[in-house]
């Protein structure tokens, strides 16, 4: 190979690396919303399964989470996002949230009484 060819060759590999280092930083997430409303808004994604603030219908099979433990809730959320908890889904939905978000749900589904 020619030396000018060689030198053509570094100078577009410098330049696709340049290319690559220009590019913008990948953009942070917002915090989780841990303020009462925020909570709110996490717990609505529960409700298409486990009812409006964890009371499921009458005769339904799944899980009522309305006034369980804390630690039983947070314990069951946890085990489910280390895939340590068998299911259907929450496997998949708990690895969707921050522990500190499964720790806030733990907390609201546990204060709403039964």
């Amino acid at each position: 190979m020619s030396t000018a060819r060689i030198l053509a060759a570094a100078a577009a590999t410098l330049a696709a690396g340049f290319a690559v280092a220009q590019q913008p930083a990948p953009p942070s997430f917002a915090p989780p919303n841990l303020t009462p409303a925020g909570v709110r808004s996490l717990a609505a994604n529960c409700a298409a399964c486990h009812g409006f603030q964890g009371h499921p219908a009458k005769g339904s099979d799944l899980a009522g989470l309305a006034g369980k433990p804390r630690s039983e809730l947070l314990l069951a959320l946890t085990q489910f996002k280390e895939g340590k908890k068998p299911a259907t889904v929450m496997h998949q939905l708990a690895k969707g949230y921050s522990d500190q978000e499964l720790a806030a749900l733990a907390d609201y589904f546990s204060n709403q009484g039964k």
